[in-house]
């Protein structure tokens, strides 16, 4: 029996990835899987860009919205379940179709991860504690010099994944990025479509700009308000991502609000292109240049997609093209 498809749908943040796994869904008859870090999050929603029930048309969407600010989740904990929700939806007759910018969980997700050490809470406090001294600057560049591959993907503002490499260099002298290349328990069972969006750089940014004051016009101060009322601190994870960080910082009187998305603005083109880095490093995708809400480009996706389901219904006959693909951004 021929294994079912899987699609992912890959890219930088604001180019329109869920509204193309929206339009892929209703096509094929799929359900969506978030792979996104901070979207696991309950009521981040204005600056996650989080895709709401009304907004979901039916469509049924896994790994979203289901976690508290102050629960702590991982990778490892994202492959489990990721795993068990591609399981399900299997059963059901369904087609997953995966669709985020956290380029980890979907490596973890498909590749697997290592057997990586426990977490050692007297490190852990020690590395915090210099982060408080020196700045959170100071513990990336010290990643920087143990383990550089794992530095240039990950931003020096985030502190929470800094210090876990930290920790897995200091634990067991191998840096973060040889133990992933050592990666076992690939994903079975599935035929993978891996489709990619590489919109031209000046207009992602020019969208990345629009989304950003739309979010503070449309209330992330607000959100981040409400957030803190309810006693979760600004010092938990998903509170220090792009857009909360620096509506706490506004909030605190440190800054301006325009000045919070001045900030916001550049810390989220920086974040477009490490995953555009990280994304090119996938293999066997499947690029489209535009957006994927660009109605002529969801039309060949949409092909592209009937393509792979039909190619796995009858003998190969040759690589899958399309006039509109190339393998590379």
């Amino acid at each position: 029996m021929t294994n079912p498809p899987l699609i992912a749908v890959l890219g930088p943040t604001a180019s329109g990835k869920s509204g193309l796994a929206l339009r892929l869904a209703r096509r094929f008859r799929g359900e969506i899987v978030g792979c996104d870090s901070v979207q696991v999050y309950r009521f981040l929603d204005i600056g996650t860009s989080k895709v709401l029930k009304p907004e979901q048309a039916g469509i049924p969407h896994h790994l979203i919205d289901f976690l508290d600010p102050d629960q702590e989740y991982t990778a490892g904990q994202y492959m489990v379940q990721g795993r068990r929700v591609l399981s399900e939806i299997r059963q059901r007759g369904n087609m997953p179709i995966v669709a985020g910018g956290t380029g980890l969980y979907l490596r973890a997700l498909l590749n697997g991860l290592f057997d990586g050490p426990s977490r050692c809470q007297s490190l852990r406090q020690r590395l915090q504690e210099q982060a408080g001294r020196k700045g959170d600057d100071y513990l990336h560049r010290l990643l920087a010099r143990v383990d550089p591959d794992s530095a240039r993907r990950i931003s020096p503002r985030d502190r929470h994944k800094v210090i876990r490499a930290l920790e897995v260099y200091f634990l067991t002298a191998k840096p973060l990025s040889v133990h992933f290349r050592a990666a076992t328990e690939k994903l079975q069972g599935y035929r993978l479509l891996k489709v990619g969006l590489n919109a031209p750089r000046d207009r992602l940014y020019q969208r990345i700009e629009e989304r950003v004051d739309r979010m503070f016009a449309g209330g992330l101060v607000e959100e981040v308000e409400s957030i803190l009322a309810k006693g979760y601190s600004p010092d938990y994870k998903p509170l220090r991502s792009l857009g909360y960080l620096q509506a706490v910082q506004f909030l605190r009187g440190e800054m301006s609000l325009q000045a919070a998305a001045e900030a916001t603005k550049q810390a989220t083109r920086n974040y477009a292109k490490r995953q555009l880095t990280w994304f090119r490093k996938e293999e066997k995708v499947i690029w489209f240049p535009g957006f994927g809400d660009d109605d002529s480009l969801g039309s060949d996706v949409e092909a592209c997609v009937a393509d792979f389901i039909q190619a796995g219904t009858r003998q190969p006959s040759g690589r899958l093209t399309h006039p509109v693909l190339s393998s590379s951004p």
